[in-house]
């Protein structure tokens, strides 16, 4: 499957971001998704969370703030940022893993830079 993320930009504090994760060359209700993050000189760390029957999770920093959904028919998964902080400023990556063989795939990044 290939991954292919957008939405990114900036945005000031306590503003509001989407983000696309466009699915291709699979069947992608086979796969869980996600949305992970990665800050400068930080690890990459989980964002959200989806499984193939929609079942989410969301790291503590954003839960109330963030909300991680999918459209199956659109081959798609969309975060939906609100509530903006300064330490949202990341590259934000979407995975994809198959449910059987639990095999990774990752999209290109894109960068939210939330600044004022």
């Amino acid at each position: 499957v290939q991954l292919q993320a957008s939405g990114g930009g900036l945005v000031q504090p306590g503003g509001s971001l989407r983000l696309s994760c466009a699915a291709s060359g699979s069947i992608f209700s086979f796969y869980h998704m996600g949305w992970y993050r990665q800050a400068p000189g930080k690890e990459r760390e989980l964002v959200a969370a989806i499984t193939t029957g929609s079942t989410t999770d969301y790291t503590d920093s954003v839960k109330g703030r963030f909300t991680i959904s999918r459209d199956n028919a659109k081959n798609t998964v969309y975060l939906q940022m609100n509530s903006l902080k300064l330490e949202d400023t990341a590259v934000y990556y979407c995975k994809a893993t198959h449910i059987r063989t639990r095999t990774n795939y990752w999209g290109k990044g894109t960068l939210v830079t939330v600044s004022s």
